[in-house]
């Protein structure tokens, strides 16, 4: 089997988990698997993806460790306290695919996410949120060490 359509049957099958338990909507399922948009190769076809370039805000935060002893599992979050923010995206600059992940946050909840993304060298983490139609976007630099040993 390629490994191409086992990504998209592992994938298919945890929103049909997700949509069958009530934490995802049908609507918000098919917007994620939608989106080719993650095989962008630069950060120009990333903020492409995400619908153009943001405006830097203070309203908005990345949150990233300074280093990140294993590039395979970096602790990343971001937040919003723009009113009306609808998404959030992920996007690492330096990765070979830079847009990391996409979030649709519903009416009513905290714009406030959490993950763990790889990467594969010191990098910006650009954290861009979609409120009231508007891109608004934060930078964070995180170093990646080579096994903990420094790179």
């Amino acid at each position: 089997m390629n490994q191409n359509r086992r990504d998209a049957l592992k994938t298919t099958g945890a929103f049909a988990t997700l949509v069958s338990l009530g934490i995802v909507t049908q609507s918000q399922a098919n917007a994620a698997l939608e989106r080719s948009s993650f095989e962008g190769k630069t950060l120009a076809d990333a903020l492409k993806a995400v619908g153009g370039t943001p405006a830097n805000s203070d309203q908005v935060t990345v949150v990233a460790p300074d280093i990140a002893e294993n590039g395979a599992v970096v602790p990343i979050g971001a937040s919003s306290k723009l009113p009306n923010t609808t998404e959030i995206f992920l996007i690492v600059e330096k990765n070979p695919m830079p847009l990391a992940a996409a979030f649709t946050i519903p009416a009513g909840t905290l714009p406030e996410i959490s993950t763990r993304l790889k990467m594969g060298q010191s990098s910006n983490v650009i954290a861009v949120v979609k409120a009231d139609g508007k891109l608004y976007s934060a930078t964070k630099e995180t170093k990646v060490t080579l096994g903990g040993c420094g790179g």
